[in-house]
C-alpha cells in the first residue's frame, strides 16, 4: 500500500511539474513571436539607446522610429525584466522641453506621455502624432520606467545624460530620426 501511495504521488508531482514548465515555455513562446513579430516588420529604428536599472542593470532597450507621420517610441525589456510603468517626456532641446524641480531632477509625475498605444510585460509603445508636436530635426527625449528584474523592483531610465540635479535621471538627444530618401528626404519635422 505504501508503494502505491509513493507512485501516486511521484505521478502526480511528474503531472504537476511538467504542466508548470509547458505554461512557462508557451508564455516564452508567445513572448518570442511578439517581438520577432515586431522586428520582422520594420527595419532598423533610426535611435537606440539601453534601458539601465538601478543605474547598473542592463534591462533592455529604448528605441525610436518615423512611421509616415508618427513617432514610435518603444520600451523593450530583454526577457529577464518586465516593465511595469512607463512615463514619457520630448521636445525641442533648447526649450523647457520637460517639467524640472527647482534643483533639476525631472518631475516624472508631470511628464506629458503616461500612456501607451500597446502594453505587455516586455514591451510598451508610445504612438506620438508628429503633427500635433512641433519637434526640431534634434530634439530630446527622457524615458522612464518601473521595471520588476533579478534585483527587484528598480527605477529604469533610457541610458543618455544626466540630467543637472542630484539623481541619475538621464535624457538623450536625437538627430538621426529622418524620413528615408524615398520620401523625398526630408525630415518630418
Amino acid at each position: 500500500m505504501m508503494k502505491k501511495n509513493y507512485l501516486l504521488k511521484l505521478l502526480i508531482f511528474s503531472f504537476l511539474f511538467s504542466a508548470c514548465t509547458e505554461s512557462q515555455i508557451i508564455e516564452e513562446e508567445n513572448r518570442q513571436d511578439n517581438l520577432n513579430a515586431q522586428n520582422s516588420t520594420s527595419e532598423d529604428p533610426c535611435f537606440t539607446t539601453n534601458l539601465i536599472a538601478g543605474q547598473h542593470n542592463d534591462a533592455g532597450i529604448v528605441t525610436i522610429d518615423i512611421d509616415g507621420d508618427d513617432l514610435i517610441v518603444t520600451f523593450s525589456s530583454n526577457g529577464e525584466w518586465t516593465i511595469e510603468l512607463t512615463h514619457l517626456a520630448l521636445g525641442n532641446c533648447d526649450d523647457d522641453w520637460v517639467p524640472l524641480t527647482g534643483s533639476g531632477n525631472p518631475q516624472i509625475g508631470q511628464f506629458e506621455f503616461t500612456e501607451p498605444y500597446l502594453i505587455t510585460p516586455y514591451e510598451v509603445v508610445y504612438i506620438l502624432n508628429l503633427e500635433d508636436m512641433d519637434l526640431d530635426e534634434t530634439f530630446c527625449f527622457a524615458a522612464h520606467a518601473e521595471v520588476d528584474g533579478p534585483t527587484g523592483g528598480e527605477t529604469a531610465w533610457a541610458e543618455g545624460s544626466q540630467f543637472d540635479g542630484n539623481s541619475w535621471a538621464m535624457f538623450s538627444e536625437v538627430t538621426e530620426c529622418t524620413e528615408d530618401e524615398g520620401n523625398g528626404g526630408n525630415t518630418p519635422f
